[in-house]
């Protein structure tokens, strides 16, 4: 029985790119559920990023939340912990297609996450297609040969040295986008979060421009809505603007703000 293979966030970029249409909105998964999972897919945003790097993620808790959110018609991103071979070969072959790669600070290291994910002779991938989902069980009619263009690569750029290095990694064969943290570039430009210095809104800035001029998509992370519309208008093709886990924080916090007020007027737990 023939099975499809979904569409890939290079793709949905592509298409966003050649339509003119609007940036690409979307919100990190860091919960490590599958109903929380779900629950985001069917809300209407066009993407999700399913962490790996910060949150409690394994490799069953990302096979479920992939197979809560599959049925749904969101982009799913999946960032692993840290740019390794081994570790992307798992990920490619529970059936993920889109990859953040974290960390990425040079041609070399953007080199090196593509070869993961291709097959010999043009990249490093390990071949277990007969035993992963990524092929369903070699279900998937021609995976190996296919397998290739199934796959999408977004390398982060995160901190001083890859915002020197962010021209030439753009030009890296396979690499199909950037995206830029504002947190971990803060920090590696010694701004601890600081992320709404002006000297980091260039640095992103400067990201943005050089990706235009490359003609490739780049997206940035921005929770402050006013900063988010700041980059959106310097050209950023993608964004995050929420994380399931904040929104419950926040959301749980504004319930005792509004419901228990404590002896001494502090309605916030501290620490």
């Amino acid at each position: 029985m023939p099975l499809r293979i979904d569409h890939t966030f290079r793709d949905a970029l592509a298409a966003q790119q050649r339509d003119a249409g609007r940036p690409l909105a979307g919100m990190w998964v860091c919960s490590g559920s599958p109903l929380i999972a779900e629950l985001c897919a069917g809300s209407g945003l066009d993407w999700l990023l399913v962490d790996a790097e910060h949150s409690p993620n394994g490799l069953e808790s990302i096979l479920a939340q992939l197979q809560a959110i599959h049925g749904y018609p969101v982009q799913t991103l999946v960032r692993p912990p840290v740019n390794d071979t081994v570790v992307i070969k798992q990920y490619l072959d529970l059936g993920v297609q889109n990859l953040l790669i974290p960390m990425v600070n040079s041609v070399a290291e953007a080199e090196a996450a593509v070869a993961a994910t291709r097959y010999p002779p043009q990249g490093v991938r390990g071949v277990g297609s007969a035993l992963a989902r990524a092929a369903r069980w070699n279900r998937v009619p021609d995976y190996l040969a296919r397998a290739n263009g199934t796959i999408s690569v977004t390398v982060q750029i995160e901190s001083t040295a890859a915002v020197e290095a962010v021209e030439d990694i753009l030009k890296v064969d396979g690499v199909d986008a950037v995206f830029i943290g504002p947190s971990d570039l803060a920090a590696s430009m010694g701004l601890l979060g600081q992320q709404e210095h002006p000297e980091v809104r260039a640095a992103v800035e400067h990201c943005l421009a050089a990706a235009k001029a490359a003609g490739k998509p780049a997206g940035v992370n921005a929770f402050n809505p006013d900063t988010a519309q700041h980059y959106l208008d310097k050209g950023a093709d993608f964004i995050l603007v929420g994380a399931d886990v904040a929104l419950l924080a926040r959301g749980s916090e504004a319930l005792v703000a509004k419901f228990i007020q404590k002896p001494d007027g502090e309605t916030k737990a501290s620490y």
